[in-house]
């Protein structure tokens, strides 16, 4: 389980995480989302044991990450920006990953490497972003980590061969537990494959929940009322707008309490639609300040 705990970091005066707190269950796909600038990838340097919380704790199973090689030898980390040494080739770094992994697989290294076609005699500087990427995630893969941090995972990747990483991670957590948290502004991707999310905005979780809960906390109701009716003002409306004769409202409440209200209006017709997890990230950040605006151009 990773754990951070009341976790703060400033830059020069720049408040860039406030008080954090994050859970990630054991086992757990976890998707880090938030707007640019909200402190995902310090979050994410916190947990790798690449920077020292200037006050609270980050631990994983209740062990701190900063300056303790045992913890960090079972986190293997994926980046954004891929860096390796300047000349080495994959070889090398299998060799030097298995010089720092205890666990790690050379075998399993061997078949990936197969599988991504990817040439060990080649120094990686050479290879496409994309190919970089399938080397950094082979690598990590191979190590057999306890927890699997990724960072824009799969950024550069074509759709075939995005599907294929997805799938490998997801094998991994379900045959070893891994526990994975993953940062990604692809929300259309996390959904399908984290359980939990957490929504990061200016250095604070505005929330964080299971995937199955935080879509059953807001719903989109398409409406036609009859003449004279309206939403009931116990209703929690965060967004509304109108097309022709039918209302499209979204309404915070899971789709019975939303529902019941809707029924003892009685309108002429009403849909309730879960909504996606890039729609709940719109709406939710939409409540503090980060809706959607229109421009005149």
């Amino acid at each position: 389980m990773i754990e951070v705990r009341n976790l703060r970091k400033t830059f020069d005066g720049f408040v860039a995480l406030d008080d954090l707190n994050l859970t990630v269950p054991s086992g757990a796909v976890y998707g880090l989302v938030g707007p640019n600038g909200a402190g995902k990838s310090t979050v994410i340097r916190h947990i790798t044991g690449i920077f020292r919380p200037d006050s609270g704790t980050v631990t994983v199973d209740s062990q701190p990450v900063y300056e303790n090689p045992a913890v960090k030898s079972g986190i293997a980390y994926i980046p954004d920006d891929i860096f390796y040494f300047p000349s080495s080739n994959l070889l090398d770094m299998a060799k030097f990953y298995k010089g720092t992994y205890e666990n790690f697989d050379m075998k399993l290294y061997e078949e990936l490497r197969k599988s991504f076609n990817l040439d060990p005699k080649t120094q990686i500087r050479r290879f496409s972003k994309g190919m970089q990427k399938q080397a950094a995630f082979l690598l990590a893969i191979a190590s057999r980590p306890k927890v699997l941090v990724l960072d824009e995972p799969v950024d550069g990747l074509d759709p075939v061969m995005r599907r294929q990483v997805w799938g490998l991670m997801i094998q991994d957590v379900a045959q070893h537990g891994t526990t994975v948290l993953v940062s990604s502004h692809n929300l259309r991707e996390l959904e399908d494959v984290c359980d939990h999310v957490g929504i990061l905005h200016k250095g604070k979780m505005l929330l964080e929940r299971t995937l199955d809960e935080l879509q059953d906390n807001v719903v989109k109701a398409q409406i036609v009322f009859r003449e004279g009716t309206d939403l009931p003002e116990s209703l929690q409306v965060l967004h509304r707008s109108k097309v022709g004769k039918v209302d499209t409202a979204i309404i915070r409440g899971n789709q019975e309490r939303v529902g019941a209200a809707l029924n003892a209006i009685n309108p002429i017709f009403f849909d309730l639609v879960p909504l996606t997890l890039e729609e709940v990230f719109v709406y939710e950040l939409g409540g503090v300040d980060y809706e959607v605006k229109n421009v005149v151009l």
